[in-house]
């Protein structure tokens, strides 16, 4: 049961608290029926509640701090996995992680975004937000595997890249746009995941591949919704009208193109059961690196090429 309780999720917590307290009652009454009842009723109202979530519902899905992250995902679908470190120019960025490791018995370099779970985590991860250092060691890791012909398989899960001063001064634009052209042209299957946030540029960043999956309570677009609503309504008040606008959903998201899989989460979300949301993650993982493999890897480079030029509306 998760520590951290959403609005819309209170009523199926309730229940479950007292399906607990039945469950230890039921050691000297004969209340089996009752409980019984009351999983069937609970397995009804996740149901419900979870095939009608708003978009601004997701995005709190999206952002639970008992998700799952990325070394959450490494750990539990990896055996050997060996974390590399520093982008051999500026330091090493703790937001991102990165390194090799087997899926089912299959070498892959492994990227993504790394958030925290308390205030002292987030700051050492700097909240999942990349500076230049962090894209370049990304792109650094990739190159390695480019090298070695092993596969890239990226996480992605970020608030944005960090606007700070400091990564202005690094080259944060630069270094967004040379990952976006090198993992354009990179030279070995790239599988992309969306595990949690995807903001703007700070998730495109590791975002170009072959396949973009995207886990079912997750959202993916150029900008927050409360940034949106701070632009177009000079106030945070309407970030849910902005989460609608913005089309930010897997469901959204998979009608235009922009993502190829919808990966299926555990009931009531993957902070609720972190071992089967990777578990199903693994196994199409493991499903769409042996479809990857089939495929020349000059026809691989252009039809990734065609894929993210034929997104968007072109009128003349």
């Amino acid at each position: 049961m998760p520590k951290v309780v959403l609005e819309f999720e209170k009523p199926i917590i309730e229940l479950e608290q007292k399906v607990a307290e039945m469950k230890k009652l039921s050691e000297t009454l004969d209340i089996e029926e009752e409980i019984k009842g009351l999983e069937e009723k609970i397995q009804q109202l996740q149901e419900s509640i979870y095939s009608n979530l708003s978009a601004w519902q997701i995005v709190q899905i999206a952002r639970h701090p008992e998700r799952p992250y990325t070394l959450d995902y490494i750990q539990r679908i990896t055996t050997d996995f060996v974390e590399l470190y520093g982008d051999r120019l500026f330091r090493d960025d703790k937001a991102v992680v990165g390194g090799f490791g087997k899926i089912n018995g299959q070498t892959v370099m492994l990227v993504g975004q790394q958030k925290g779970r308390d205030t002292k985590s987030n700051l050492y991860r700097n909240f999942g937000m990349m500076n230049p250092e962090g894209y370049r060691k990304a792109l650094r890791l990739m190159k390695l595997a480019e090298k070695f012909n092993k596969p890239v398989i990226t996480f992605l899960d970020t608030p944005g890249a960090y606007p700070g001063i400091e990564a202005e001064e690094r080259g944060q634009a630069e270094a967004i746009a040379r990952n976006i052209y090198e993992m354009s042209k990179l030279r070995v299957p790239i599988i992309v995941v969306i595990i949690g946030e995807g903001a703007s540029g700070g998730a495109l960043g590791i975002g170009v591949g072959d396949r973009i999956l995207m886990l079912e309570y997750c959202w993916y677009s150029v900008i927050a919704p409360e940034s949106c609503s701070s632009i177009l309504w000079r106030s945070w008040d309407y970030k849910e009208q902005a989460a609608e606008a913005l089309k930010l959903t897997a469901k959204d998201l998979i009608k235009f193109n922009i993502i190829d899989r919808i990966v299926p989460e555990p009931k009531g979300g993957a902070h609720r059961n972190h071992e089967q949301a990777a578990q199903i993650l693994k196994d199409i993982l493991i499903e769409e690196l042996n479809e990857l493999k089939k495929i020349k890897i000059d026809k691989l480079l252009e039809l990734r090429l065609k894929k993210f030029l034929n997104m968007g509306v072109v009128t003349e």
